[in-house]
């Protein structure tokens, strides 16, 4: 079932009921690109979260399924790819709940993951096309933004 804007924010309210303490909650992949409001929606929910938050959130997880695929992922990894360690400093703040500081990865970690797992589905390829495109059009993280250094030396992206 799709995830929309709404959908995880619903299911999101349920975990901040369940949890104990305050946790981070970084999106990652196409759950960013939703909470960016850059694509209407996503398959599946994908989140890095600080190993010291893991717990907490896998046992509320437990108790509440969601009814979709969640994955997860410490400390910056995102699949098998780790981000610069800034990448918690760089997130954008999408929303606060009581117990859950809900951010979402900045575009340009967005790009670097996707680029990493190109080969593995042509829907990817299409979703960094349409990113970069609306990257472009839209001022999105101007708080976080990233140096030119991020993207080597090759400086700014363009499409």
């Amino acid at each position: 079932m799709p995830c929309d804007k709404s959908v995880l924010f619903e299911f999101l309210e349920v975990l901040n009921d369940d949890l104990t303490r305050k946790v981070t909650l970084v999106a990652a992949g196409g759950t960013a690109l939703t909470l960016l409001d850059l694509k209407p929606s996503t398959i599946d929910i994908d989140f890095t979260v600080p190993s010291s938050d893991l717990p907490e959130f896998e046992r509320a997880l437990k108790n509440n399924p969601p009814g979709f695929k969640v994955d997860r992922w410490a400390d910056g990894y995102v699949f098998c790819q780790s981000l610069p360690s800034d990448y918690l400093d760089k997130s954008i703040r999408i929303k606060e709940y009581s117990r859950i500081s809900l951010k979402a990865l900045h575009p340009v970690d967005i790009i670097v993951t996707k680029i990493g797992r190109l080969d593995q589905r042509y829907q990817r390829h299409r979703n960094l096309h349409q990113s970069i495109r609306n990257f472009k059009r839209r001022d999105i993280g101007k708080s976080g933004s990233r140096e030119p250094d991020v993207c080597s030396q090759r400086g700014r992206l363009s499409a």
